[in-house]
């Protein structure tokens, strides 16, 4: 039987990778039907709301089908930001807070419960506590980062590594805002080049299985746009590409295990809370030993 993944470990940046896999490969049944429950609702909403906008703007001639759109930039900004673009930027941001509270409370009850995946019901306690937190920090931490883009973009560059460990933090070790926002840079400060990296290396590999997972409705949306396709044909093209591009956000998953795994790295190389957990366990396991010796 293969041993259940210890977070609590140093890692190389390449066991950073092979141990996000081995991860999702052990607890694949539980985490997808954890994903299914917390994060389907916002899934399916987002997904309606970006199909209406799609085809709203189709309707309007912002598509390659439709009539022509109103050549009046206030008139065309205001059919590009309706209702439905909001609702969509809205639903976004909600599934990605699910996506990452889910996650990390999973990955914290699996600690807690010796390596061992906790049921749809022990995770929902914890989402249930962090969701509101982690989504009103996910407003702040957006907008400082766009702060950070905004200036020539090499701010963005040294805080993104930080910020992306700003969750794990937050949840894994119940911090709030100020705390969280400042222990990320201080486990970053003797590894950042490692760990922004592997980070980097996380995003590229999540972007790559989506792209690949997208190629049918791409297929699709080329064939209807080249071959001037019926208003059927590109409505439904429409539909598909919003559907997959929904269904790919499950991948999602994979930078927020990933990074947790940076997480307890640079907390191990810091603290060594890991190592010290494992000699109590052993001294521990002895004193059971010797007493249970006695006994006979």
């Amino acid at each position: 039987m293969q041993n259940k993944l210890e977070f609590r470990k140093l890692r190389e940046f390449g066991e950073i990778i092979n141990d996000m896999f081995q991860f999702i490969k052990q607890n694949f049944k539980p985490l997808m039907k954890t994903y299914i429950y917390l994060c389907g609702f916002f899934v399916l909403a987002g997904m309606l709301a970006a199909i209406m906008y799609q085809l709203g703007l189709k309707d309007l001639g912002f598509g390659y089908m439709g009539a022509s759109a109103s050549s009046n930039p206030i008139t065309r900004l205001s059919q590009l930001f309706t209702f439905n673009y909001f609702l969509v930027i809205i639903f976004s941001v909600l599934n990605y807070t699910a996506i990452v509270v889910s996650t990390l409370s999973f990955i914290a009850l699996y600690i807690q419960k010796g390596n061992q995946a906790p049921s749809v019901d022990e995770v929902w306690a914890y989402f249930k506590y962090y969701f509101l937190r982690v989504f009103g920090s996910s407003i702040a931490i957006g907008i400082f980062l766009v702060l950070c883009f905004l200036f020539c973009g090499l701010p963005f560059l040294y805080v993104f590594p930080a910020m992306s460990l700003f969750y794990s933090i937050m949840v894994l070790e119940n911090g709030s805002f100020e705390y969280s926002f400042s222990r990320s840079f201080k486990l970053l400060k003797d590894q950042w080049w490692v760990t922004a990296g592997a980070i980097f290396v996380i995003w590229i590999i999540t972007y790559a299985c989506m792209s690949m997972a997208s190629i049918p409705a791409i297929i699709l949306t080329m064939a209807a746009a080249f071959t001037k396709a019926s208003t059927g044909l590109s409505t439904l093209a429409i539909i598909s590409a919003t559907v997959i591009q929904y269904v790919c956000q499950v991948f999602m998953i994979l930078p927020v295990i990933g990074v947790s795994l940076c997480y307890f790295n640079l907390v191990e190389r810091l603290e060594n809370t890991g190592l010290l957990e494992r000699i109590n366990n052993l001294g521990k396991a002895e004193s059971d030993l010797n007493s249970t010796s006695e006994e006979y």
